[in-house]
């Protein structure tokens, strides 16, 4: 890495990484840089009607959102799950959270093959940058428990990515909801599943049904995945699927009720997932080419 000596960027193999330290991103030249497509990361823009600019005022083409965008008006989406709603139309996309990611590709399999009647979901999730090293005043969030030292509490918390099911699976609305709970870990998170299914089923059936759906010739492979070893968290740090499924937890409970644990790196996996659907959205509404991601 080597920085420029104008200041005006730095960069990485050869590659010119251009920077602006401007806070209102509507006086950014992006039109004079050639800047077609957005990722829009910063985690403060979350409602269309703050998004918009970047089309209006900044003559942005595709904006691709690395939170969920709860609003008509932009697509939010989970590879392997629903990309197939993208279209030239789809000028605002997000691609969800990270735990939607885990969740939505065992929603996916479980709700197409034993149908979900209802369910629940608690994600064990690494710290994050909304929570605070030491107890003191949190100004990210109005929850005090992430006020509270992430590195020494396991603290309780809310995490709308059950909820965000809705917006790849409008048919579970209502139907599913969760809570999570922060760990002072750094990397390596695990979504616990319980689904009341609407027939009876065993562990092996369930097993079977998400080992398939993960295989070479599967609907989610490269976005699901399956383990039978007894690995921890630190086994998954850089782990580049959505979700990968501890075989040797599924639990099946008076037949119906299933309960599943998925690890994922919340990190890795999803910074994937979003450059994946950067080029696929990018393929498709700039280049007007195939993508070099395809998911079938």
């Amino acid at each position: 890495v080597e920085s420029k000596e104008d200041s005006s960027g730095f960069t990485v193999d050869d590659k010119l990484v251009t920077f602006s330290q401007e806070e209102d991103f509507t006086k950014v030249d992006f039109q004079g840089m050639g800047v077609e497509l957005v990722m829009e990361c910063t985690g403060k823009f979350l409602k269309v009607k703050t998004l918009q600019p970047y089309f209006d005022v900044c003559g942005i083409k595709q904006v691709v959102v690395s939170a969920p965008v709860k609003e008509e008006g932009a697509l939010n989406v989970v590879l392997g799950c629903n990309h197939d709603k993208i279209t030239k139309e789809s000028k605002l996309v997000t691609n969800a959270s990270c735990t939607t990611n885990c969740l939505a590709p065992v929603v996916k399999v479980i709700n197409e093959n034993f149908g979900i009647v209802h369910g629940c979901i608690t994600t064990i999730h690494n710290v994050t940058g909304t929570q605070t090293l030491v107890d003191m005043p949190n100004t990210k969030k109005s929850d005090l428990r992430r006020a509270r030292s992430g590195m020494v509490n396991l603290a309780p918390t809310s995490t709308g990515s059950a909820t965000a099911i809705v917006e790849i699976y409008p048919e579970l609305k209502g139907k599913l909801n969760g809570l999570a709970v922060r760990v002072p870990l750094t990397n390596g998170s695990l979504t616990d599943c319980v689904f009341e299914v609407s027939r009876s089923v065993t562990r092996e059936e369930v097993n079977a049904a998400l080992q398939k759906a993960a295989t070479e010739s599967g609907p989610l492979k490269g976005i699901l995945g399956y383990e039978t070893r007894p690995l921890v968290s630190t086994d998954y740090t850089n782990e580049t699927r959505s979700s990968v499924i501890d075989a040797l937890s599924t639990q099946v409970i008076d037949g119906t009720m299933i309960k599943i644990y998925a690890w994922y790196d919340n990190e890795a996996g999803y910074s994937k997932r979003m450059a994946e659907l950067c080029n696929i959205v990018a393929a498709k509404n700039i280049s007007n080419k195939e993508p070099s991601f395809i998911y079938e």
